[in-house]
């Protein structure tokens, strides 16, 4: 085995990459609860690539048949329903899974230097993973798919001059039809699954060349052994790698669950007009798009003149890009910020979350109102960070992991 391993080694760097990204890769020692979902991210994310090669088998791009395509996949093809329904909870998984690895940076300051570029090209993901569901969302060609795609694409018309020429050549027609299904079909299978994958491994790269962040925001590489070992880390296979599979082990007991008993979740992960074909003529009694955008649709909502809703909901996503260079404060882990950051994080959190739930009810003057004081509340967290992370009083850093 060994010469076939120096073999392989003399072409290919096989050893080193294992060293370098797992074996001989330390880790903080002091990683928490909240350290499980970047590895729970890449498991959704194979599901979601696996999946998604099954389905391609048995689905037919065209406004014509692709419904009733997904309807034989669900009753004809073998297995075909645990597949379709393991790929459509899987994408409300990996938004989970993504907005609490993003939470988990946030509280513990993963964003500051130097890891200012692991986070953009955390952010890149996040946003090509948005990409990535609003075109596979089209693709069951129901109602809400349908008339959801409508809303959104015709935001674009709201820019001027450019806007009414960009939507069409979105959609590919004067409507949403056919042709734009079969686009959108080639984008979610073959062109946003590369620019995912090549994000993920730059992603990765990134984060092992400037070492994993830790609860207490310390650099682990001050303090070594004469072997040049961190004092405070371990090895990140095995010990890792085995409580990782504690992680996993929990996470598809939660989505098997899901996925067996109840895969609509109250009609959030799978709504009920997408049960019913796409239809033109016939308009849902309230267009929403899927849960994991709802925040930014309130947004949108929340702003009576469309092209700054349009803008205001462009530079929610926009903002987060910056988020390292907002950040004045000397320390990293909200640990040891002042109480001027952790309530503001707390503020922030409770916005989204609000904007997400008034994003999938009808508007109302009231939910219009409490739109607009938390689309405030989300942009006054980042506007004023740059004031209160400086002015703050923090807690002293130890210079040694804590556990």
């Amino acid at each position: 085995m060994s010469k076939i391993m120096d073999w392989v080694d003399a072409r290919f760097p096989a050893t080193k990459m294992w060293e370098d990204h797992l074996s001989k890769y330390y880790a903080p020692k002091n990683f928490n609860f909240f350290y499980f979902f970047g590895s729970l991210a890449l498991l959704v994310l194979v599901n979601q690539i696996v999946t998604g090669v099954w389905l391609t088998m048995s689905y037919t791009p065209s406004a014509e048949e692709a419904f009733a395509s997904v309807e034989g996949i669900m009753r004809d093809v073998n297995h075909g329903a645990i597949l379709r329904l393991l790929h459509a909870v899987g994408a409300s998984m990996f938004f989970i899974v993504v907005y609490l690895h993003m939470f988990r940076g946030l509280l513990y300051g993963s964003y500051q230097k130097p890891r200012e570029l692991v986070w953009v090209f955390g952010m890149l993901i996040y946003l090509a993973l948005m990409a990535e569901a609003f075109m596979g969302y089209l693709l069951p060609w129901g109602q809400m798919s349908y008339w959801g795609a409508q809303v959104i694409i015709s935001l674009f018309g709201a820019i001027p001059v450019i806007g009414n020429d960009l939507t069409q050549w979105i959609r590919g027609d004067y409507l949403i039809s056919g042709i734009t299904l079969n686009r959108f079909f080639a984008l979610h299978v073959v062109a946003l699954p590369i620019v995912i994958l090549g994000l993920v491994v730059l992603h990765v790269l990134a984060l092992h060349e400037v070492g994993s962040n830790n609860p207490d925001g310390v650099d682990i590489k001050k303090h070594k052994d004469e072997n040049g070992v961190p004092l405070d880390g371990i090895a990140f296979h095995p010990y890792y790698t085995v409580k990782d599979i504690v992680g996993v082990v929990v996470f598809l007991f939660i989505f098997c669950s899901i996925v067996f008993f109840f895969p609509e979740m109250g009609g959030y992960f799978l709504e009920k007009p997408n049960f019913e074909q796409a239809n033109a003529f016939k308009t849902p009694e309230h267009i929403a798009p899927v849960w994991y955008f709802t925040p930014f649709y309130a947004i949108l909502r929340a702003i009576p003149d469309k092209l700054m809703g349009v803008i205001a909901m462009g530079a929610a996503i926009a903002v987060l890009f910056v988020l390292p260079w907002l950040d004045r404060s000397p320390v990293k882990s909200m640990r040891y910020k002042g109480w001027m950051s952790k309530i503001w994080l707390w503020v922030f959190c409770i916005s989204f979350v609000i904007l997400g739930v008034l994003g999938v009810l009808a508007p109302t003057p009231g939910r219009t109102l409490l739109s607009q004081v938390c689309t405030f509340l989300y942009f006054a967290y980042f506007i004023l960070m740059p004031f209160y992370t400086r002015l703050e009083k923090t807690k002293p850093v130890p210079e040694r992991v804590t556990g």
